[in-house]
């Protein structure tokens, strides 16, 4: 059963992106990219990676689709037609395909308990997390504690494409919101949002702050509490989005969120251990894992939310008329 649940996602998603390769209209491309990915996060949960799952759902399937839609209402919703022969690209495409495939002829079989990552290094972060880090989701104690130096890279380079984003687009002021009678329209959008932006906001802080013991943790808690905030704008315009999170309070967020994860980094040194070594946060070791961790979730949660709001806040400006 669980190889025919596999293979119809699998299936789906083959299906999906030849209809994205094929249509000539950007709206239903992006409507089909959202697709895609909710294909996607449902075949992360049929992999037990209900982590990835989260993350997939909320930016694949909820932000990226609205910034695609904002990039399409700045430029166009049809494709142009090319102005050269696709014959080259087509033999890209295949040449690239061709080599991908070469080099996975080496690779062990899916679920192949002999693997590598199954013998050694699977069973090692399974086997040595609950006297180590003493944290029942192995995922979190892999991306925050084991690798926490290629997180704080990742947390990084989230903060390098903010920055890069408003580098680009900047932020246009813009007037705001009025209540007249053409905003009439969006009063099933607005009760809507009313009943769920609190909601969204506390599931934000439910995974946020339950990462350790659930799937979650800063990266998906951040991107849900965007979402809610991006939803509010929906419906009651970006001016008074801005009243609840300034353009101005995203950007010191945006850093706060780096210097809280390298600051724990820099008190473990302090503390007489090394960098992000947790441990020494508190007498008890596990204790100091569970208190670090939680720092440097926050620090991801606030910077990747930042980010999130201001890739939004900087496409949404620089429409002419209208609020999304």
């Amino acid at each position: 059963m669980e190889y025919l649940i596999d293979i119809v996602l699998l299936g789906l998603l083959m299906i999906t992106g030849f209809a994205i390769v094929r249509m000539r209209s950007l709206l239903a491309v992006a409507m089909l990219t959202s697709i895609y990915s909710l294909l996607s996060a449902s075949l992360f949960v049929v992999l037990d990676a209900v982590d990835v799952a989260l993350t997939e759902a909320a930016i694949g399937a909820g932000i990226s689709t609205i910034l695609l839609l904002a990039a399409v209402a700045l430029t166009t919703d049809e494709e142009q037609a090319p102005r050269h022969t696709p014959l080259l690209p087509l033999i890209v495409v295949i040449t690239t395909g061709a080599a991908l495939i070469y080099g996975t002829v080496d690779m062990p079989h899916y679920g192949d308990p002999a693997s590598p990552v199954h013998r050694h290094v699977a069973a090692t972060y399974l086997h040595d997390t609950p006297g180590e880090i003493g944290v029942p989701n192995v995922v979190t104690s892999v991306l925050a504690s084991y690798r926490g130096y290629d997180t704080l890279g990742e947390v990084t380079v989230i903060f390098t494409a903010g920055a890069g984003v408003l580098a680009l687009l900047g932020y246009r002021t813009r007037r705001r919101n009025s209540r007249g009678p053409g905003n009439r329209k969006l009063v099933v959008l607005r009760v809507i949002a009313k009943l769920f932006f609190p909601l969204i906001l506390l599931f934000a802080l439910y995974i946020q702050f339950h990462g350790d013991y659930g799937p979650g943790g800063g990266f998906q808690a951040g991107v849900i509490f965007a979402t809610g905030f991006i939803l509010y704008a929906l419906a009651f315009g970006l001016g008074n989005a801005q009243r609840v999170i300034p353009h101005r309070m995203l950007h010191i967020m945006m850093a706060v969120g780096v210097l809280i994860y390298a600051s724990v980094g820099i008190e473990s040194m302090l503390l007489g251990g090394k960098f992000l070594e947790y441990r020494v946060l508190a007498e008890d070791p596990v204790t100091g894992q569970h208190l670090g961790i939680m720092l440097i979730e926050l620090g991801v949660g606030i910077t990747v939310a930042a980010v999130m709001l201001i890739i939004y806040y900087g496409f949404v400006s620089q429409q002419r008329s209208g609020d999304m």
